[in-house]
């Protein structure tokens, strides 16, 4: 077992390997997982009402602009994992741009980032399964379940249990399991896509707008504040595609399979949410009444109030969907928290036991088995808090992703410094894209964690005055400082020296 400083690949050329199972990953299977952990059915349903609520009918145009971002983030992605493939991803690649301190914060984001999903993920999951229940049974009151707290975080707990012991397996019972559930939850988002266009063209529709050019004008939103806030919501629904580079280890080219990967990934959704956005707009409108995306009644879960009206009898399927999609998440998600504890102990960053490699399925088990139980914690403490807590968190979670996507995209422009200006595909690819999408990044983290300050800001939640989604961010942010100075004195010897890695040959 590797721990310290220990290189990438040493001055011989000799790989570190972590033991994970390589070459189980291909192409399509990469895609399909990144689908998965972005989960497209349960994030429209819990994004499509606040981020409207922030840009009204711009929800287009707000959806195009965090794509831009994450494209451009991506390309930096795509060059490091070229370079150093390495399941650690952010952690590596920023210790090796900036050095373990800063490196270890980038890595405390995407972790505090894969938690908060996770605990929503299981919450919303608990939500549809009753709600599921209900409309099979023909009892509402089942679905009343989910308040229900001892019944709401027993039933959340069971589902991670279930995910982690999938995860626990191995990429091939994953890669089985997410097939079936990605595939049925995007032909049930397309279905309720032409299924509200028809009534939109049929004049059934709740508001029944017709699509206009001014929508996807992103300087139409009256305020750089909410266009912040849209766009950190944004961030959010996109956010899961760098899975696929923590698999680069167990895919089959290592080196620019997950580079492609990540790239699909995003272009895949980024049509899916075009539709699917439009078709609810163009449906519902923006207002506060009934079924309008603006009423606050129903933009925690507009698909449990949209899905009856647009798709009658079949409204069942979107409740599966949905639930079909974050449990399919739920158990995709915890590859990349897995997989970066993995090589936080593998290099000495964490305690050498994060490094464990089941000897059956060549899978990071102590981590995964971690990444459950923080999960499951943290999700039954703030559900017995508030409601509002968990829907805050999500606002907190577009906060995470713009802080170390951000760091990331600007280690890719650091550690390609001298290089970068060789050629011009290279100065788009390792510098242009990834300074101009890391920047964009860390304004968009700025401006909301400045906003979130306000009390009014998310639920409108407060303690001591002060908005509850940056009490959330600062202090996960502030405890990650705590643990690092925690492990700090448990290994200095990680913090005092840097990586030393030998270059894969990159070819533009």
């Amino acid at each position: 077992m590797s721990t310290g400083t220990a290189p990438l690949v040493d001055q011989q050329g000799t790989r570190h390997e972590k033991g994970l199972s390589k070459g189980s990953v291909g192409l399509l299977g990469s895609v399909v997982i990144g689908v998965s952990t972005i989960a497209p059915a349960y994030t429209l349903s819990g994004a499509l009402g606040p981020t409207a609520a922030a840009v009204g009918t711009h929800l287009p145009a707000i959806l195009l602009v965090g794509f831009v971002p994450m494209l451009l983030v991506a390309m930096g992605y795509r060059q490091l994992n070229r370079a150093m493939p390495d399941s650690g991803t952010t952690f590596t690649w920023v210790s090796k741009a900036f050095g373990p301190w800063i490196g270890w914060m980038g890595s405390w984001g995407l972790l505090a980032a894969t938690i908060l999903v996770l605990s929503n993920l299981a919450g919303i999951a608990v939500d549809f399964f009753y709600l599921a229940l209900a409309q099979l049974t023909g009892n509402e009151a089942i679905a009343e379940l989910t308040r229900n707290v001892p019944v709401n975080v027993a039933t959340c707990l069971a589902f991670v249990a279930l995910a982690a012991w999938i995860s626990y397996r191995g990429m091939e019972a994953t890669k089985v399991v997410q097939y079936v559930l990605v595939v049925f939850q995007l032909l049930v988002l397309l279905w309720f896509a032409a299924a509200a266009f028809g009534h939109v063209a049929g004049g059934t529709a709740f508001d029944g707008l017709a699509v206009r050019a001014e929508w996807f004008n992103p300087f139409g939103v009256e305020t750089f504040s909410a266009f912040a806030a849209g766009v950190s919501l944004s961030v959010f629904i996109y956010w899961g595609w760098d899975v696929v580079l923590t698999l680069n280890e167990e895919s089959k080219d290592s080196t620019t399979g997950p580079g492609r990967s990540a790239i699909a990934t995003i272009l895949v959704i980024v049509a899916l949410y075009l539709a699917v956005s439009l078709a609810v707009l163009s449906y519902a409108g923006v207002g506060a009444a009934e079924l309008g995306l603006g009423n606050s009644d129903i933009q925690e879960n507009v698909f449990a109030a949209l899905a009856g009206p647009v798709m009658g009898p079949f409204a069942i399927l979107m409740s599966l969907a949905v639930l079909s999609s974050s449990a399919a998440s739920l158990q995709s998600t915890m590859i990349s928290p897995a997989r970066t504890m993995l090589a936080m102990g593998h290099y000495g960053a964490l305690p050498a036991k994060y490094a464990r490699i089941t000897s059956r399925f060549q899978s990071p088990g102590y981590a995964t088995i971690a990444a459950a139980v923080i999960a499951s914690v943290f999700y039954a403490v703030m559900r017995a808090v508030s409601e509002n807590v968990l829907w805050d968190t999500i606002t907190t979670l577009g906060m995470m992703v713009c802080f170390y996507y951000g760091v990331t995209a600007l280690a890719c422009v650091w550690y390609f410094r001298r290089e970068a200006f060789r050629t011009g595909k290279g100065f788009l690819t390792k510098f242009l894209a990834p300074l101009l999408g890391g920047i964009l990044l860390l304004v968009f983290f700025v401006q909301t964690s400045y906003d979130s300050m306000d009390p009014e800001y998310g639920s409108g939640s407060s303690i001591g005055g002060v908005g509850l989604v940056f009490v959330l961010g600062v202090g996960m942010l502030l405890l990650g400082v705590a643990v690092m100075l925690v492990q700090y004195r448990r290994n200095p010897s990680f913090f005092r020296e840097r990586f030393e890695t030998t270059e894969l040959p990159v070819v533009d």
